[in-house]
């Protein structure tokens, strides 16, 4: 089967954010993380669900809100370095990833 690009950097991408994840939790930041988490994970189970889709409808549905987890995990990358949790060259690589 052909590799599928999307597929294949948004789990990369979420497996970053994990590992990053831990970072955090490890200097005691709970809840900005946990949203981070939450959202960069999200895009690639949409994107994998999406892959699946029964229909066009339900491909661009599960496209849609993998874009709209995407806006929402570049706002909380953003956060987190203006916050000092994250230096500015970590962000930067996240946000180019986004």
């Amino acid at each position: 089967m052909k590799e599928n690009i999307i597929k294949t950097k948004s789990y990369a991408f979420a497996l970053k954010i994990v590992k990053l994840f831990k970072v955090l939790q490890s200097q005691k930041e709970y809840i900005l993380s946990k949203q981070l988490v939450r959202s960069a994970t999200s895009v690639g189970a949409n994107v994998e669900e999406g892959v699946q889709a029964q229909s066009k409808a339900d491909f661009i549905h599960k496209f849609s809100i993998a874009q709209k987890e995407v806006f929402e995990t570049h706002y909380w990358i953003r956060l987190l370095k203006d916050s000092d949790y994250i230096d500015g060259f970590v962000a930067q690589e996240l946000l180019n990833d986004c």
